[in-house]
């Protein structure tokens, strides 16, 4: 089982972002984080690196259910998205499979949120293709 749902795009870096952005949206989710990995590695190590950002993905909805459910599930929050450029041009954008994630606790009442988010986030990378 893979850990990740992933789409491949020719995309620009920066309007892939965007894109995937507002897709998270139009599913209900937020953004609470956005780590600029070739920036902060460029500060803190002094290396350069390719264009690469984790989004923290949130929807709010999920969360709170799932708090209910789990207490300690906010080790597995948020979702996160990459948006990568590769070497050959390609913008490669990537999501946590809740599914993969959540398999690790041992509480079933999780599955049937973690399948409707995986759902959702693959509804997103959906958006991008058309």
């Amino acid at each position: 089982m893979s850990y990740y749902i992933h789409l491949r795009t020719n995309f620009k870096f920066d309007d892939a972002v965007d894109r995937v952005t507002k897709a998270l949206q139009t599913e209900g989710f937020g953004i609470l984080t956005d780590i600029d990995v070739k920036a902060t590695l460029k500060e803190k190590l002094d290396v350069n690196f390719k264009k690469y950002r984790i989004l923290g993905a949130c929807n709010p909805s999920f969360a709170y259910k799932a708090f209910q459910v789990e207490d300690q599930i906010g080790i597995m929050m948020p979702c996160n998205v990459t948006v990568i450029e590769q070497d050959n041009g390609h913008v490669d954008i990537s999501m946590m499979d809740p599914t993969a994630a959540f398999n690790v606790i041992e509480n079933e009442e999780l599955q049937p949120f973690a399948r409707e988010l995986k759902d959702r986030l693959e509804r997103c990378l959906t958006y991008l293709e058309e």
